[in-house]
């Protein structure tokens, strides 16, 4: 494990990000987990195995979809199912078809991002949330539904709203109650505003130019910091364990050798598998034929997930082989884009050395 060690040592010395959490496990046995650099360069707190990060865009695949897979084993939500069936808001409008499978591959003809915070500042905190849904039912799409692929944030504020609709419960309250506690994840929440608990500690993220504070415990994402830290596309938290803990969950339930009753089988498979025309399966990414994050030696059969903040997943299911990748790249600054060289050689050495 020499490598991997340089190699990360390598990416703090390197400025690609200021600290970072490896763990790699197989057949659900951990062979590397170590901590590397600063959780905070200006206290020079050390990072530690047990820094909780702010998950950024994990929270898509670990909050949002799993809580989506949990709706429709409970009878309350299909996947064909269209907007205009379970939010009366879009009736008559241009989204009213889109399906929650749009929203979950992405290809609904939604925007990627829109700067929606810097209108809801200007509002106060109480009704932002309603004029955040009012900004996603008059957004334009920018192609017909099922047209074109295109990574979207506001497809996944969509279903957060879908979520709490159909199960009378805030995303955040949802998940926790019936995919967090049940497997015993203290270390995976979304850090809101009104929890009234501080947990710690955290690896520091931006030094926020126009929050004019150091994030630390505090979203990052500027849309679901706006309306509280609870989000369908951001907003999650956690340690490398807890998330490891569940991705070995959802992977054990693919090979059917586990008893638990969080997930089933048959919509585990359904949502790993990869869509037709498109690098993604239902609320996770699949390796790219070219320049994937995962680098060369991931198999085809493998889910995974980029965050922002410098976070990211790979499972291989053919040999059940996890990669999580825990950074805070953005600290002190977002203008940091060494992470995208760097993932995929962390990612082909972790692999040459376990295979």
């Amino acid at each position: 494990m020499f490598r991997i060690n340089d190699l990360m040592r390598k990416g703090v010395k390197g400025k690609v990000f200021p600290g970072g959490v490896l763990l790699v496990s197989k057949n659900d046995s951990i062979v590397f987990f170590e901590a590397f650099g600063y959780a905070n360069i200006f206290s020079k707190r050390i990072m530690t195995k047990n820094t909780i990060f702010d998950l950024a865009s994990l929270t898509k695949p670990l909050a949002t979809t799993l809580a989506v897979i949990k709706l429709i084993q409970q009878g309350k939500l299909e996947l064909e199912q269209n907007l205009g069936t379970v939010l009366p808001e879009f009736i008559f409008t241009e989204k009213e078809q889109i399906s929650i499978k749009n929203l979950l591959c992405h290809n609904s003809g939604l925007p990627d991002y829109k700067s929606y915070y810097i209108e809801l500042l200007k509002i106060s905190y109480y009704f932002r949330k309603k004029a955040l849904r009012n900004f996603l039912i008059k957004e334009p799409l920018l192609y017909k539904t099922g047209k074109n692929v295109l990574y979207s944030d506001l497809g996944f504020m969509i279903l957060n709203w879908v979520v709490e609709k159909v199960s009378g419960r805030s995303l955040d309250y949802f998940v926790t109650q019936n995919i967090y506690r049940p497997l015993g994840l203290e270390y995976l929440f979304f850090a809101h505003f009104n929890s009234g608990r501080k947990r710690g500690p955290f690896a520091a993220t931006e030094l926020c130019p126009w929050r004019k504070i150091l994030l630390n415990g505090l979203v990052h994402d500027d849309n679901a910091y706006a309306v509280g830290g609870i989000e369908g596309h951001a907003g999650l938290f956690g340690t490398a364990m807890d998330v490891k803990k569940l991705l070995s969950v959802l992977l054990s339930v693919f090979h059917e050798c586990s008893s638990e009753f969080i997930f089933k089988k048959d919509l585990i498979h359904k949502f790993f598998e990869q869509q037709q025309g498109s690098d993604r399966a239902l609320g996770f990414d699949t390796p790219s034929l070219v320049d994937s994050s995962c680098g060369s030696h991931f198999s085809k059969r493998s889910v995974g997930h980029l965050g922002f903040t410098g976070t990211s997943f790979w499972m291989d299911l053919d040999r059940s082989i996890i990669v999580i990748l825990l950074t805070n790249r953005v600290h002190p600054s977002r203008n940091n884009n060494k992470m995208k060289k760097f993932r995929p050689i962390l990612h082909d050495t972790v692999m040459e050395i376990m295979l």
